[in-house]
């Protein structure tokens, strides 16, 4: 499996609209949160090994933020011609199964993953209520079968610190996961391919 980092797209970027659907066909975009405190935008998918490692804190966070005004949404990037098991009517079972309650969107053109540059699944961007990028990185420093506990501290600090007004991370560091599966010729510019160690 090659692991691939994020891009890490500039603090203070404001978040690219979208207009995509979820897999019954109801259509998000970005001003339906409008009235949110922040937003979380999380690129992910069913079939990648590091997604299904934070699944059930993807779940804990929603949980635990909804109500204090922190909007969570799910965007699958990854073309299902070569990954059929994420397709979008495997994603409406996977949000059952995982007991996902935030809107998982299925970015058929990959023009959304290209406009926010990202680059892996999970890969995690959280704007403030002006929808100015305050952190993208990891989640927290569990992977796959490293032993660390998936206790999502890095990105619960930064949902923290933004609700109290405080001042973004100085240490934002890369999510790692699985690339986004780029159609045939359609990798963007800044994806070279090569993973990280």
């Amino acid at each position: 499996m090659v692991k691939t980092a994020s891009t890490m797209l500039p603090l203070g970027t404001p978040a690219p609209a979208f207009e995509i659907p979820d897999p019954s066909g109801k259509t998000y975009s970005l001003q339906d949160f409008r009235d949110a405190k922040a937003l979380l935008v999380i690129f992910m998918c069913n079939h990648c090994p590091f997604v299904k490692h934070v699944a059930a804190e993807l779940v804990r966070i929603h949980r635990d933020y909804a109500s204090r005004g922190v909007a969570v949404v799910g965007i699958s990037s990854n073309d299902p011609a070569s990954h059929p098991e994420d397709a979008p009517e495997q994603m409406a079972v996977e949000a059952e199964t995982q007991g996902y309650r935030f809107p998982y969107l299925f970015d058929e053109s990959q023009e959304v993953a290209k406009a926010y540059r990202a680059a892996c699944t999970p890969d995690f961007f959280l704007f403030d209520s002006d929808r100015n990028l305050f952190y993208r990185g990891q989640l927290d420093s569990s992977r796959p079968r490293n032993g660390i506990p998936v206790d999502g501290s890095d990105l619960r600090a930064a949902i923290d610190r933004l609700l109290a007004g405080e001042k973004a991370p100085e240490v934002q560091k890369p999510s790692i996961g699985c690339n986004i599966k780029w159609k045939s010729g359609a990798a963007p510019e800044y994806f070279d391919g090569k993973g990280v160690q």
